[in-house]
């Protein structure tokens, strides 16, 4: 399953940088920003989940989940500004950004399931806030992405304003499906896995 998982994610990141060389539209910007940082990251951070690969596993200090998700939530708003926006338009920029995004989002799902064989209920219960919190986030900015009354980045190949503003407004949908909908599964995911773990470490405690 690991190595599915590898082949996944490097597959997902090829695929969507192939998207945005041929696609200038901020919508397929956006899709390959989520690509990176809700489908690619969580893939591979499952298959390093344990080996020498595993952020969690070499720095388990540093890498938790709640200064993680601090980081990717500075790492996706920062590059939102209008200013980053534009120096993305380049293919040097492109390249640092979906680094940084695939950076992040690899640090904090990383975080969030720690090493295979240090994994505990109380760092799963810390992932599923800091999930949560990514999800907060990440609606609220696709929200304003969304329904913002005028382009707030530069044209992305438009000719008009309108084209702008239904590219805009397409992009920040693409935000809340994938970006949002993937942090919330995550943070369910790592709830149930808790709840289920509860009454067996409840029984052996009450045998000892």
């Amino acid at each position: 399953m690991r190595r599915v998982a590898l082949l996944g994610g490097l597959g997902v990141l090829l695929l969507a940088w192939i998207a945005v060389a041929v696609d200038a539209s901020l919508t397929v910007h956006m899709a390959a920003h989520m690509a990176a940082v809700a489908i690619a990251a969580p893939l591979l951070a499952y298959a390093f989940a344990g080996t020498r690969a595993d952020p969690a596993r070499a720095w388990p200090l540093v890498v938790a989940p709640l200064p993680m998700s601090i980081v990717e939530m500075v790492v996706v708003w920062g590059w939102h500004l209008p200013a980053a926006r534009a120096l993305a338009g380049s293919s040097v920029g492109l390249a640092i950004e979906q680094a940084m995004f695939l950076g992040s989002g690899l640090l904090l799902w990383s975080a969030c399931l720690g090493s295979r064989g240090s994994a505990n209920a109380a760092r799963r219960l810390s992932g599923v806030v800091a999930l949560l919190l990514t999800t907060m986030h990440m609606t609220l900015l696709g929200a304003l992405i969304a329904l913002a009354s005028r382009p707030l980045f530069m044209a992305h190949g438009h000719s008009s304003g309108a084209a702008a503003m239904l590219d805009q407004q397409m992009a920040g949908v693409v935000m809340l499906a994938i970006g949002a909908g993937s942090y919330l599964a995550g943070a369910l995911m790592l709830l149930s896995r808790t709840l289920f773990n509860i009454p067996a470490d409840s029984h052996r405690q009450g045998t000892q």
